[in-house]
């Protein structure tokens, strides 16, 4: 396993090899290394393929800003796409795949398309694949999406787990390069608590790629002794491999953490943690960005940014080529250059655009004053240039450096907008930045090393001061200020040869052009009709230079053609990491009914309701499927008895002198005079009149009275209360409390639901009709002295009763009603069952409560009291809301019985066209109804009321159905209340 590109030096540990495998062939790198500076030192130039065209690509860059080494790493369900195999750490045993292929790497099948790039230009699939239209669906679609994307998911539950932290700080460092090493320390020698978060795993940023000094050592070696220092200090927290990628409201930012990417196993440790770090103050020392010159066919594997190439013979002991050029329009070029001769390495070249004289004296290397290169020649691997003048350089190597641009991303991310700086030909960060952030060293446009290290101290000083430290008097590190003087250049005029801009999204210089020619020149349309910067590198390496080729079109300056602002994320965060251990049945927090542990021990199926896992219903012997248990609950619960938990209803206790004034001003119906021991029903509007919740209200004591709200509406209704009792009626006297979790409640419904009760309710209570009758309330005690609450209510139409005790009891009250009940034939049922009887009974829920109806559609309009002001009132009777043409809540039974009835149809009258201009309503719930034998639904259409007994047709183009349904009362059984009152 030869590494033929290594080189003698770097910060990697030659003592510690590591083995891994690119496209299954086995290679050899060193701990220290990433997965893109091994690859080079093998000798492997192509790592994958352009998104387009696929066309060759090599590594660019050597860090986050990577827009072509993209690879699968690791494999099976563990499989991650997409990875940037600049900032992969390499371990032992990795293994790594290109992608974005057909076929091998090395004869991809797709590149075809590069061979039909004059017809895919820019904005190509605005004006292609339109005709004939019948063909985008079955053809053009289908082959676009088969052949788009980048990498592959494994289709496999990912096996790693992902966590989420909050962490709180006085002072965020963000960034551990020179400036932010030198903010660091600062602000932690003056007692602030400082949390210093960077990208990389070795602190130092450019520090570790440069030859440069500080405090007379090497910047490397003063990198690791700062970060020593800070490491030892208790008020200092170190997060390397870690990616500060959005700023937020408040001196808020989001982390992410790489905790063990890096690790061949991560032995049941969190993979990643996606932190919310909570800042007083903040630092951004983000660093430059460098940025390429755009040329004939400068997207050849082997063309390299300058100081990605310094990186890789400085840091990592690799050198990318043997035979290199360099190709520049400023000083920070020619380092490389010295950099690459004083390894050893032949420099054939150093190409700089600026018509001067060589700004220093290269070993062995032809100096071309203000020329360019034009031409590349090399399918997978570069092999030659050609130069303005003609002249053709044989080399495997091209460094290009076309300056640098700050990384001002966090400060866009709150509507901050850069400004442009001519002397470094570059846009730094603006005035408007997050609250609580200045920006120091390269991010702020300070390029050169000494003017960092003193920017960051003193930016550090100065936040620590606003918060009441003493800041530190020590010196700033001394450095020399390195030269950095340049001239723009953007791209180079390479006639018919494409010059590429965006080299993952393959955009040229002709399709910036283009989108001038076309009038698409403001930014964000050029960077939407191109798709410049909308790859997954965001544009780091590309959108200036799109910019500068556009301002040069419309003739204007770059500062006032403007730029794009940035959004979270900095960098990719994977999906996992934004859900964290929330997935599969930890995907959202769920809540257990008291009696869950009996439901499950009795065979009950449970369904999300809301929050709360509740049992749908409850298999039997030898029951086969859920309507076999689903209609035996309901026609047992009709003829003998059966308990339902209900605690999952919503429970609000209301007290207060003002309680009941309270409550006739938030329901619509008069709660003013309830009598003691009595129970109502009421319903709830907005402030629009549509209907949001019904429900009852119980008045157990002279200020005293409990509310019940639907299940999913518990919490809104108790935050309308809330609004209204603070904000609407603060005059009142009135407290609210939510007691949902407090009180367990069962319904106890079916003819013999009195006689079980009997057996429950301690004998000092009077349960019979006469005295405790329909609508009845009242504190009692069960089983022998246990607190008890009894309502008189029913939801099924049966003679009903609800009982709660406090939720510590609920379980063993399940166990007792059960026991109490097995003379009567009890049954426990579940939300299905209750389904049924409530659709069977004609009771509106959710379904029907869905945003859109009025009490005038839910046949209620006269429960909206016209004898008092309640939330809602005066607009639900607006005239368009109690039209005589309304629709209206009504019941319908198929006319063939035998047919199963859709909800969400429409209903059409009989001979006319199913289309939305004859649309007069639709189904909104439906059931079978075991004690009918048939199929049974609930729904609005229009003038229902007076249609009983007429036949329209039920059309669901969902499910291409259509049937003849009859308009009946929705009261299917017992519409009289004899039952529920027995």
């Amino acid at each position: 396993m030869s590494q033929v590109n290594r080189i003698k030096g770097g910060l990697i540990d030659r003592s510690k090899p590591m083995n891994f495998t690119f496209n299954g062939k086995s290679m050899q790198g060193h701990a220290g290394d990433t997965l893109a500076s091994a690859l080079l030192a093998n000798g492997q130039v192509l790592v994958g393929r352009s998104f387009k065209y696929h066309r060759p690509r090599g590594i660019l860059t050597a860090g986050s800003e990577e827009p072509n080494a993209l690879v699968h790493l690791r494999s099976g369900a563990a499989q991650e796409p997409n990875t940037r195999a600049t900032v992969a750490e390499l371990f032992d045993g990795l293994t790594a795949t290109s992608q974005n292929h057909r076929g091998p790497l090395e004869f991809d099948l797709m590149a075809v398309t590069d061979l039909m790039s004059p017809f895919l230009s820019a904005g190509f699939y605005y004006k292609t694949f339109m005709w004939p239209a019948a063909l985008w669906e079955k053809l053009y679609e289908p082959a676009i999406r088969h052949s788009a994307g980048l990498g592959r998911l494994s289709m496999e539950e990912d096996p790693d787990t992902y966590d989420k932290g909050f962490l709180h700080c006085d002072l965020l460092v963000i960034g551990a390069g020179p400036s932010g090493l030198a903010a660091a320390l600062a602000g932690a020698r003056a007692g602030a608590r400082v949390i210093l978060a960077d990208e990389d795993f070795a602190p130092g940023g450019r520090l570790n790629a440069e030859t440069l000094e500080v405090d007379g050592m090497a910047g490397a070696d003063w990198a690791a002794q700062t970060v020593a220092e800070l490491a030892s200090m208790d008020n200092v927290r170190l997060m390397t491999r870690t990616t500060v990628y959005g700023a937020y409201d408040h001196g808020v930012y989001g982390a992410l953490e790489r905790c063990t990417d890096h690790l061949a196993s991560a032995n049941g440790k969190p993979r990643q943690v996606l932190w919310r770090i909570y800042s007083k103050r903040a630092v951004l020392a983000a660093g430059a960005t460098e940025r390429p010159i755009a040329f004939g066919n400068n997207d050849r594997p082997g063309i390299m940014l300058a100081g990605a190439v310094r990186t890789y013979v400085n840091r990592y002991g690799v050198t990318p080529g043997q035979k290199v050029a360099v190709l520049t329009n400023n000083d920070d070029g020619w380092r490389t250059a010295a950099d690459l001769a004083a390894k050893g390495v032949e420099v054939r070249a150093v190409i700089d655009t600026r018509d001067a004289p060589a700004f220093m004296d290269i070993p062995g290397a032809h100096h071309v004053r203000g020329a360019g290169v034009v031409d590349t020649a090399g399918r997978k691997a570069l092999k030659r240039i050609t130069l303005t003048d003609g002249q053709m350089i044989d080399v495997d190597c091209l460094a290009v450096s076309g300056g640098w641009n700050p990384n001002v991303h966090l400060t866009c991310h709150q509507r901050g907008r850069p400004t442009w700086n001519e002397a470094i030909n570059a846009f730094v960060p603006g005035r408007d930045l997050p609250q609580g952030m200045v920006v120091a060293g390269a991010a702020n446009g300070q390029l050169t090393l000494a003017a960092a290290l003193d920017e960051g101290r003193k930016a550090a000083n100065a936040q620590v001061k606003d918060l009441g430290f003493t800041p530190s008097r020590k010196a700033a590190p001394k450095a020399e200020d390195e030269a950095h003087e340049g001239a723009a250049k953007w791209h180079i005029p390479s006639g018919k040869t494409r010059a590429w801009v965006d080299f993952q999204n393959d955009v040229t210089v002709k399709d910036i052009q283009q989108s001038h020619r076309e009038g698409f020149v403001s930014v964000e349309h050029l960077k939407r009709y191109t798709t410049t910067g909308m790859a997954t590198d965001q544009g780091k390496t590309s959108n200036i230079s799109a910019l500068a080729i556009m301002a040069e079109c419309t003739g204007k300056s770059i500062q006032d053609t403007g730029t794009t602002i940035f959004r979270p994320p900095y960098t990719p965060i994977p999906i996992g990491a934004l859900a964290g251990r929330a997935r599969g049945q930890d995907f959202r927090p769920y809540r257990l009914t008291p009696s869950h542990e009996w439901a499950k021990a009795n065979g009950a199926s449970f369904v999300e309701v809301g929050n709360w896992l509740r049992a749908q219903w409850f298999v039997k012997g030898s029951e086969k499927g859920w309507r076999d248990s689903v209609d035996r609950e309901a026609l047992n619960t009709r003829q003998n008895v059966g308990i339902c938990d209900v605690t999952t209803l919503g429970k609000i206790d209301v007290q207060g002198r003002d309680a009941a004034e309270f409550l006739n001003r938030v329901y619509a119906n008069g709660f003013a005079k309830l009598a003691l021991g009595r129970v109502r029903y009421g319903i709830m509007l907005r402030e629009d009149g549509i209907c949001y919740d019904d429900g009852t209200t119980a008045r157990m004591g002279e200020n005293h009275y409990v509310m019940t709200t639907t299940t999913a509406n518990a919490v809104l209704v108790f935050r309308r209360l809330e609004f209204a009792r603070q904000c609407l009626f603060p005059d009142l006297d009135v407290h609210l409390i939510s007691t949902t979790d407090a009180w367990a409640q069962f319904a106890v419904a079916g003819p013999k639901a009195r006689d079980l009760l009997r057996k429950i309710v301690d004998k000092d209570h009077d349960i019979s009709n006469e005295g405790f009758p329909f609508m009845a309330c009242g504190e009692i005690s069960v089983c022998g002295g246990t607190p008890a609450r009894l309502f008189r209510i029913s939801f099924s139409g049966e003679l009903a009763y609800e009982v709660a005790v406090p939720a510590r009891y609920g379980n063993s009250m399940m166990e007792a009603l059960m026991k109490a009940g097995e003379e009567f034939g009890a049954c426990p049922y579940g939300t299905e069952a209750l389904g049924v009887m409530r659709i069977e009974k004609g009771h509106a829920a959710g379904n029907e409560l869905d945003g859109r109806t009025t009490a005038h559609n839910l046949g209620m309009a006269r429960m909206v009291s016209d004898k008092k002001d309640s939330i809602g009132a005066v607009l639900s009777r607006r005239p368009e809301m109690m039209r005589d043409d309304a629709v209206k809540l009504v019941g319908f039974r198929p006319v063939d019985r035998s047919v199963k009835l859709i909800a969400g149809s429409h209903f059409i009258a009989k001979g006319d066209g199913a289309n939305m201009a004859n649309d007069q309503g639709w189904m909104t719930s439906v059931a079978f109804s075991p004690s009918l034998g048939h199929s049974i639904g609930l729904g609005f259409i229009k003038s229902g009321d007076a249609r009983m007994g007429e036949i329209v047709r039920a059309v669901s183009p969902v499910h291409d159905t259509e049937m003849e349904v009859e308009i009946v009362s929705a009261h299917f059984i017992d519409p009289e209340g004899e039952r529920l009152r027995a």
